[in-house]
């Protein structure tokens, strides 16, 4: 295991396409690359967080030039080592403040990822970083889960979102500091168990509009999900997208 992998290393990379198969598949990503595409137009487009490349391989068949960032070694030598995977070039290291050469007409980031920077001001850099990489009337996207605390009675900082005979996940929140964590608890044979957590800082959407202000970019668009749904206050997830002001 690489020493600065964090929370993704070796024991998370190795198993971790088949632990997220249902996303993986190409009618699951489908919307998501063809909206990536489309905003990427003619440009290249640079991913924060590209880990073993489930976004990245298809949106490059596609023909977009993709850049990617991830802190993660173990994640980007699977994702270096699939069909495709030396036509993009990795950077290593952390997105929110890592610089690549280049612009780009898109930045991306998918899945929650947002969600790894456990402070606010790694947030904040990420957007400045983001929008340090854009041309001017390119575009960065974030798809990341509305915070879940309409589901948390009083008393209550867990919410499960697994249960089964061989494992329990549930997220923990602090409403306090907006620090949360995944937790994992799976029983091997035998009945041993075994627990991993994941820190994570949840955000809100106009927290986030806030974060892009700051970093010079403006709100375009926000949808629920990748085929364009429109946003509502029943919504569990959103992808938005701000855009960088044309000179």
């Amino acid at each position: 295991m690489h020493e600065n992998d964090g929370y993704f290393g070796e024991s998370i990379a190795a198993t971790y396409d088949e632990s997220y198969a249902s996303i993986f598949d190409s009618v699951a990503v489908g919307p998501t690359v063809d909206l990536l595409a489309e905003l990427a137009g003619d440009g290249p487009a640079l991913e924060f967080g590209i880990g073993t490349g489930r976004v990245a391989l298809p949106l490059a068949a596609r023909g977009v030039t993709v850049h990617g960032i991830d802190l993660s070694r173990a994640m980007v030598d699977r994702l270096s080592a699939k069909p495709g995977g030396d036509t993009i070039d990795i950077t290593v290291g952390d997105f929110a403040t890592t610089r690549v050469a280049g612009d780009f007409t898109l930045a991306y980031l998918v899945f929650n990822t947002i969600n790894n920077l456990t402070t606010q001001d790694a947030q904040v850099d990420c957007f400045r970083n983001a929008a340090a990489h854009l041309r001017p009337g390119g575009r960065f996207v974030v798809e990341v889960g509305v915070p879940d605390l309409r589901l948390l009675p009083p008393g209550q900082s867990a919410v499960p979102f697994h249960i089964s005979a061989t494992r329990w996940a549930f997220d923990t929140y602090d409403v306090a500091t907006q620090a949360m964590s995944s937790n994992y608890v799976t029983v091997g044979e035998g009945g041993q168990a075994k627990h991993t957590s994941i820190p994570f800082r949840y955000v809100w959407p106009a927290e986030l509009d806030l974060m892009a202000q700051l970093a010079g970019l403006r709100l375009s668009d926000r949808w629920e999900g990748w085929s364009r749904e429109p946003f509502t206050n029943e919504s569990r997830q959103h992808v938005s997208v701000w855009e960088k002001p044309s000179i």
